[in-house]
């Protein structure tokens, strides 16, 4: 998922660390020079444990009319929105980013 967001320019950089039992991972936020506005807005988990959201490529939702991603987990990975539905696979909707 820290890739998806490195690639969609979402963070600056990330690294994972393995000093602790479970792993760190080490991610760098970005920041828009002029405004100083954080480059993720809003971040919104949607599915959950008690309550998972499956989607098929059709049903996907446009994020803020395209302007944000959903993060979907599917059978060939964990991708975008816009890259399962290219691929023309469903799965559970992990969050919406703008």
């Amino acid at each position: 998922m820290t890739e998806i967001l490195y690639d969609q320019g979402y963070i600056l950089k990330y690294k994972f660390e393995d000093d602790n039992k479970q792993g760190l991972i080490k991610i760098a936020l970005k920041y828009d020079l002029t405004s100083k506005q954080p480059a993720i807005r809003s971040l919104e988990r949607v599915s959950r444990p008690g309550l998972r959201q499956y989607a098929k490529p059709a049903d996907f939702k446009r994020v803020i009319n395209g302007l944000g991603i959903a993060i979907v987990s599917t059978s060939k990975g964990v991708m975008t929105d816009k890259q399962a539905k290219a691929e023309n696979v469903g799965g559970e909707i992990l969050c919406y980013i703008y």
